[in-house]
């Protein structure tokens, strides 16, 4: 494709989203810099799943029998009461589909190896600011210098630094989901590995997922309101988890000690990124900084992939014409976004999130689970 080798793409974020656009970027012809703010690619986090028409994005990149190899599995989820007692169990079949669940630092560590001889990486720096031109798009770096750049790509989470440059304010586009919550990973197993445990009462729920000698501490509750905290400060989110929780019942006491001590802990706030278009003129956005679709999906990972696999696939349909790519990348995308995000919203107060005691019974009678 005449029109795409050897042009120039920028893109912002080094994590799921940010390396598989680099992928296909490169697979395309394009010249890639990657800029990230860390020091290093963005390996920390909770395990990633890859469902669904995903799995066949992984595949084309060639990924699919090395991440089988590292698959986790959950053999049982198990729903308990407040005196530990299992009041449903659903096992889960073992091979029953395609799904990946992969830890997050052996996929990126993975697609990094595969990247790093193809594509200029910048560490500890960030776009500061972004001027459209009649031949490209000039960025300037935080630490200092000025580029021009065919495509700038943000591939950089849900506090896109390249989305606020570029289409405004967060608080535009973030759809509060009146809830909240904590993952801290631990370095042991409480419960059997392959099992999921969920204890939940109305408005409020704990979850332990053990796998490979580790343990995800999983705290959720609802909140009619937005809660005001600096997303850096983590000892005040610690707060918020103790004073939801400090009089639950179940392992909550334990549970509560446990993240104390740890310093892989995560506070999130559940919402949505919902935008009118991810493209505007030579940038576009592809994962949780276009279409966050919260942690109640279970697809942030998948979105990513899909989403770069989308974006590439227009560009590869329309020989490079960026204007025509990016709509067709909006108007085709859109609908399974859609979907996606409407499932999240029905899953947080059916399974992550029950407000009342019945709907937390019928939970623990399921016979399924996402």
């Amino acid at each position: 494709m005449d029109s795409i080798q050897g042009k120039e793409v920028l893109i912002s974020g080094a994590s799921i989203a940010g390396l598989s656009a680099a992928w296909w970027m490169n697979q395309l012809g394009y010249r890639v810099t990657v800029v990230e703010m860390a020091t290093q690619p963005r390996i920390n986090g909770a395990a990633v799943d890859f469902k669904g028409d995903t799995i066949e994005v992984v595949k084309r990149m060639g990924l699919y029998e090395q991440l089988k190899k590292h698959c986790l599995h959950v053999d049982l989820v198990e729903f308990k009461n407040a005196g530990d007692q299992t009041e449903g169990a659903i096992p889960q079949e073992v091979g029953a589909s395609n799904d990946l669940e992969i830890e997050r630092d052996v996929f990126i560590d993975c697609l990094f190896r595969q990247l790093s001889s193809e594509v200029t990486f910048l560490f500890n720096d960030r776009i500061s600011a972004l001027q459209e031109t009649r031949e490209g798009i000039v960025v300037d770096f935080k630490q200092g210098g000025r580029r021009s750049f065919h495509l700038v790509l943000g591939c950089d989470g849900v506090h896109s630094g390249v989305r606020k440059i570029w289409f405004g304010e967060e608080a535009k586009y973030a759809h509060f989901m009146h809830a909240y919550g904590s993952l801290t990973i631990l370095n042991k197993s409480l419960i059997k590995p392959g099992t999921m445990q969920l204890y939940r009462v109305p408005g409020k729920s704990i979850t332990l997922n053990a796998y490979n000698k580790k343990t995800d501490v999983i705290f959720s509750f609802v909140s009619d309101t937005e809660i005001a905290y600096d997303y850096r400060n983590m000892e005040q989110q610690r707060q918020l988890i103790y004073e939801q929780f400090t009089n639950q019942s179940w392992r909550s006491v334990e549970l509560l000690a446990e993240i104390q001590a740890s310093d892989n802990f995560y506070f999130v706030e559940f919402y949505q990124i919902r935008m009118p278009s991810w493209t505007k003129g030579r940038v576009a956005l592809v994962g949780d900084a276009a279409y966050c679709a919260s942690p109640a999906s279970g697809m942030g990972g998948s979105l990513a992939m899909s989403g770069a696999a989308a974006l590439a696939d227009a560009l590869r349909q329309h020989n490079g014409d960026y204007e025509v790519a990016f709509a067709y990348y909006n108007e085709t995308f859109r609908l399974f976004i859609d979907s996606v995000q409407a499932e999240a919203r029905k899953n947080l107060s059916t399974v992550f999130l029950p407000e009342t005691e019945e709907a937390v019974q019928k939970s623990n009678a399921q016979t399924t689970l996402l």
